[in-house]
């Protein structure tokens, strides 16, 4: 087989005829009208309704590449949990906003935080995700990722008022679960403790109850591993097992100094 007719075979079989670019621009687009961020105000009420039918006419037509049939109810459940999903991301950049000392206004979040950009995406692709829409949620959630740097995979399960600062290097997993008032830093990896295919239908990571602060670089894995309530985990650490609520985890690293200059004065003490 020719490398032509390779291309020829896999056009012929695969199974959704989606734009992935067009898929890609429509949740950038969204995101800018809904948050704000557009130039030119929409200063009337009948043009946002014109708008937000325009977004929902465009969204039936990709749903229509990856279910076929009833997509016009599936784009209907979208938007009817719309305002829900809105309003739990207002929480989130006002928590955002009262947790970061270099914020400041909710505005600011909103319009320049890569990690307020990944959560709301998370959000609406979660709701996708729930409704067993293929395809879709994911290359929204991995478009995010291409441009915070920030994985979170539209399965995981993550409470209302959720603080990601800085973010890169962010890695939270499918089968995740995080609860509400829960902070975390740039590294953070929520995973599995392997990857297998036969792991594919069982919880692989961890669970993050509520009030967790998880700082740079911790690694937390395992479907049973779960990081109890109130508890603060510091940077670097490595966690495969529970940890209790009110805990405080962290890494003791050894630093050494000493002169540079061997002909001088030794100077040799540990940090």
């Amino acid at each position: 087989m020719t490398f032509t007719e390779q291309l020829h075979l896999g056009y012929q079989n695969r199974k959704f005829d989606i734009d992935k670019r067009k898929t890609e621009d429509f949740i950038d687009r969204l995101f800018r009208f809904i948050f704000l961020l557009e130039y030119q105000r929409c200063s009337e009420i009948e043009l946002i309704e014109q708008r937000l039918s325009s977004f929902k006419a465009e969204f039936t037509e990709i749903l229509a590449t990856v279910k076929t049939g009833n997509e016009e109810a599936e784009s209907d459940i979208f938007f009817e949990k719309f305002a829900e999903i809105y309003r739990s991301l207002e929480n989130d950049a006002q928590y955002i906003f009262e947790n970061d000392p270099a914020a400041q206004s909710v505005e600011e979040v909103m319009f320049s935080y890569p990690g307020f950009f990944a959560i709301a995406v998370y959000r609406l692709s979660h709701e996708l995700f729930k409704n067993k829409i293929p395809l879709i949620p994911r290359i929204w959630t991995e478009y995010a990722h291409s441009k915070t740097g920030i994985d979170i995979h539209p399965g995981a399960e993550i409470g209302e008022n959720f603080f990601i600062d800085h973010g890169t290097g962010i890695v939270i997993g499918e089968t995740t679960v995080i609860g509400k008032k829960v902070k975390i830093y740039q590294g953070v990896t929520l995973g599995a403790l392997s990857v297998t295919k036969d792991l594919q239908d069982q919880k692989r990571h961890p669970t993050i109850e509520d009030h967790v602060v998880i700082y740079a670089n911790a690694t937390i894995l395992g479907g049973e591993t779960v990081i109890g309530e109130n508890s603060l985990i510091g940077g670097n650490v490595w966690i495969t097992e529970s940890v209790a609520p009110n805990s405080v985890v962290f890494h003791k690293g050894q630093v050494t100094v000493k002169n540079k200059f061997p002909a001088n004065e030794p100077i040799n003490f540990i940090i």
